[in-house]
């Protein structure tokens, strides 16, 4: 797949980073040019430009790219209009990240796909592990509804899936289990898989049936 990320803070610069270091052909672009420096050998392509333009994006043929994904820090217009001109330009998939509900809902509006608030996430992330220390990670897909690992409560240990009947009692779902010992993951554990003091459990749901789920002793 080819990716295109604009703008190159933080954010967008692990992006980049990431998706390269993962084999995937990236576009990296800003107007700083001391932020394509430090992205040098970690992208496919590094271009200085301003995105905002829509005759500089239809130049560079970013309508070619599979994904694009916008993270112009607190430039919101720049943001904005960047993401209207991949929309009109026929990029299928355009993911945005936003500051604030408000401009979310502009970003929507104008032809984002897809809506990120990276400091929002990791703060939910961080109360939620804070709040539990058994919960390892917690990833939010839609309003309350969320994938959450967590360390298994010793009254599970040594009892299967069957006996402890978690879907029922719990409203949540184990989607898989990654084993430390020795690693490697099991996704759908069947029945019968019996839980170890070793294990991690990824399991989905709502957030009020997860929160049930992991304040379980």
């Amino acid at each position: 797949m080819k990716f295109a990320v604009i703008g190159l803070g933080s954010f967008g610069f692990n992006v980049a980073k990431t998706l390269f270091e993962k084999g995937a052909e990236v576009m990296a672009l800003d107007k700083n040019k001391e932020r394509l420096k430090d992205l040098q050998g970690f992208a496919s392509h590094a271009v200085s430009m301003d995105a905002a333009v829509k005759e500089n994006l239809e130049a560079l043929g970013i309508q070619d790219m599979d994904v694009v994904v916008v993270s112009l820090g607190h430039d919101m217009e720049a943001s904005i209009l960047t993401v209207l001109y991949l929309a009109e330009l026929g990029v299928e998939r355009i993911i945005a990240k936003a500051l604030t509900e408000d401009h979310a809902k502009i970003l929507e509006a104008v032809g984002a796909t897809e809506i990120i608030f990276p400091e929002k996430d990791m703060a939910v992330r961080t109360a939620l592990k804070l709040n539990n220390p058994n919960i390892l990670e917690y990833l939010p897909l839609g309003p309350n509804i969320g994938i959450q690992e967590i360390a298994p409560s010793e009254k599970f240990i040594g009892k299967s899936l069957k006996e402890l009947d978690i879907r029922r009692r719990y409203g949540v779902q184990i989607i898989a289990v990654r084993e430390l010992i020795p690693e490697e993951t099991t996704f759908v554990p069947g029945a019968d898989f019996v839980i170890k003091d070793s294990d991690v459990l990824v399991i989905m749901g709502d957030d009020k049936s997860l929160a049930k789920f992991s304040a379980n002793k």
